[in-house]
């Protein structure tokens, strides 16, 4: 009879993001407004994907950018971001294999958006966790070809959220936007509660009036000094007209009866 032993080896390959997040990581970028990360990639809408800002970040990230967008965050930040995350590096969270999100050009992927409005944010989590998020904007005056720092930024979030519902993949929360106008940045970070990790995200947005009040704004006429003179010119030749035609009448009125008068006394004698 013979006997033999067969041995396996099994070779698994993992994602590097599920890799380096471990058990215990938490996944997720910001997708409405559309955050860099998401927008260059794999997943993300193919025209911001195949954009120059996108194609530059991803050549400067050495492609970890397209395989791990939702997976940018840094341990044991614990609420010291301007300590931790240095200036120029705020979009990248200061690691190196995200570094293109850090590059300083006008031409990223932007969302617009209306000043003043109601806007309802979607951070996509790709695995579920329990923090608060807090989103500030730049300042204006702010320049996207100059690095972002933290003096760019706003000292206050305008919005704030601690566990939002997690519904069809994303949390969503409702706010209002800040008022500003042209391109800026919307820069969230997420610190999660059950687990050392917080999350950055940079989101460019231009701030834009509405098409509707656009438009409405268009079809008001704009006031011409040149052609309202005309106008003024010909209600004062036409006055003139009137005054001249009253006058005439009056004077005709005049004679008229200056002949009846006349003819009257030549019957009365």
């Amino acid at each position: 009879m013979w006997s033999y032993r067969v041995g396996f080896v099994i070779v698994v390959s993992l994602p590097w993001a599920l890799v380096s997040a471990g058990p215990a990581g938490a996944h997720g970028a910001l997708e409405d407004p559309l955050s860099r990360a998401a927008a260059c990639g794999a997943e993300g809408p193919g025209q911001a994907a195949r954009s120059a800002a996108c194609r530059a970040a991803v050549r400067a990230s050495g492609g970890v950018l397209t395989r791990a967008w939702d997976d940018l965050r840094v341990a044991n930040v614990a609420g010291r971001d301007r300590q931790v995350i240095p200036d120029g590096k705020l979009c990248s969270g200061g690691l190196a294999a995200y570094r293109g999100l850090d590059l300083a050009r006008a031409d990223w992927p932007a969302t617009t958006v209306r000043p003043g409005a109601r806007f309802a944010f979607k951070y996509r989590g790709t695995i579920p966790h329990r923090g608060t998020f807090r989103m500030y904007v730049t300042k204006q005056g702010y320049d996207p070809r100059e690095p972002l720092k933290w003096s760019d930024l706003e000292r206050k979030p305008f919005l704030t959220a601690t566990d939002p519902a997690l519904k069809d993949g994303s949390y969503t929360i409702s706010g209002r936007l800040p008022s500003r106008s042209g391109r800026h940045l919307i820069y969230t970070i997420w610190q999660n509660s059950d687990t050392p990790d917080t999350y950055y995200s940079c989101s460019d947005v231009v701030f834009r009036r509405s098409s509707n009040a656009a438009a409405a704004a268009a079809a008001v006429p704009r006031a011409r000094p040149v052609a309202a003179s005309r106008q003024d010119g010909v209600r004062r030749k036409d006055a003139s007209w009137l005054v001249g035609g009253s006058v005439v009448l009056a004077g005709c009125a005049g004679a008229t009866g200056l002949l009846i008068k006349r003819r009257r006394h030549r019957f009365e004698r």
